[in-house]
């Protein structure tokens, strides 16, 4: 756009990283610029033309915003929007309504996605998945538990009841059934842990949890992997329940050391255990000062597209026999804490955080 307004550099738009769109004096679509087609996931083609009301089934809110930028009450006004939009996500924008001094296409809108909003809705989606997860747990395990405990006792009394002269022979069947009993009784068991447990408050230095983890996975781990300590001393200390922190810290960094497997092998493999202070930090919707903000990075191959998004999830696992339940666990141990894990991923580089209240 020129210093006087009256004249639009679509080349200039169309590199522009947000997105963009003109309307004309009837509030259709007269250009839109590529970030834009991105963020609506349409055509330049499917957009030209559109009334912007069609596009959004709420847009009506900001036909007064138009006329008033059209009459030029103001240069440009500014308001946060969920832009809800039929078949698809809504869309959480910072929305930029600029008046124009042409008359043919008199209005200019700006869309820049909310990522506070985006932040919020994805914990709470985390949040309301952890919880219908752990009612199925909880559910599943008894179910499981109860016929479990017969199918094994039975597998005693048969093993009892063989014959003198084919016991060698067919008590390794009976003993199949019991070793999967046992199996099963383990798997339920760490299934239902997080909800047996008391939660044992005391005073916790993160630092002290970190350490511990440290030794444990040094110990596991004592050739070709690299703990680095990055600690901010000043993080004070909270109430919580320390062995909780622990296990949950564990298995993110012992899940971590797994993935780094190939690089333990060449020696180059990285953890990375890093504590700061968040401020102004919401979680579950509601706002803290203050927050503990912890990583566990490591520098492996990433976590695979395919279940990116479910690894939270009970029982999906990226490795080869591996049971699922290690990250299921930690969120719930955080949880408890009224915090949050959260995750990027990518290859070289997967970032664990854990946000916690502070006081």
């Amino acid at each position: 756009m020129d210093s006087n307004r009256n004249t639009i550099s679509l080349d200039g738009l169309d590199l522009l990283a947000s997105a963009v769109m003109i309307l004309d004096a009837d509030d259709r679509v007269a250009y839109v610029n590529p970030a834009a087609e991105h963020l609506l996931e349409s055509s330049i083609k499917a957009l030209t033309h559109q009334k912007f009301a069609d596009l959004f089934s709420n847009a009506g809110n900001l036909s007064a915003v138009f006329q008033q930028a059209a009459n030029h009450v103001f240069a440009d006004k500014r308001q946060d929007l969920t832009l809800e939009r039929p078949g698809r996500e809504p869309l959480h924008v910072h929305v930029i309504v600029t008046a124009l001094d042409n008359p043919a296409t008199p209005i200019l809108i700006e869309l820049r996605e909310n990522e506070q909003q985006l932040k919020l809705d994805r914990e709470e989606r985390l949040i309301d998945q952890s919880l219908a997860n752990k009612e199925l747990i909880r559910n599943l395990a008894h179910e499981i538990k109860n016929p479990l405990g017969g199918i094994r006792g039975a597998a005693q009394l048969l093993e009892l009841e063989l014959p003198e002269r084919h016991v060698r022979e067919l008590r390794e069947y009976t003993q199949v059934i019991i070793k999967e009993a046992d199996r099963l009784q383990t798997l339920v068991d760490r299934l239902l842990e997080p909800h047996r447990s008391p939660h044992i408050v005391g005073d916790v230095n993160i630092h002290e949890v970190c350490e511990r983890v440290r030794s444990l996975i040094v110990a596991e781990f004592p050739n070709g992997l690299t703990i680095k300590r990055d600690y901010d001393l000043s993080v004070p200390e909270f109430r919580g329940d320390k062995e909780q922190l622990i296990q949950a810290v564990l298995n993110i960094a012992h899940n971590a050391a797994q993935a780094l497997s190939e690089r333990i092998q060449v020696g180059d493999a990285q953890l990375t255990l890093q504590t700061r202070i968040a401020r102004q930090v919401t979680l579950a919707k509601v706002r803290y000062r203050l927050a503990l903000d912890l990583h566990i990075i490591d520098n492996g191959p990433g976590i695979p597209p395919e279940i990116r998004d479910r690894i939270f999830y009970p029982l999906v696992s990226g490795r080869e026999g591996g049971s699922g339940l290690g990250l299921t666990l930690a969120q719930t141990f955080v949880q408890q804490h009224l915090g949050v894990i959260e995750c990027e991923s990518r290859s070289g580089c997967t970032d664990f955080r854990i946000l916690i209240p502070l006081p």
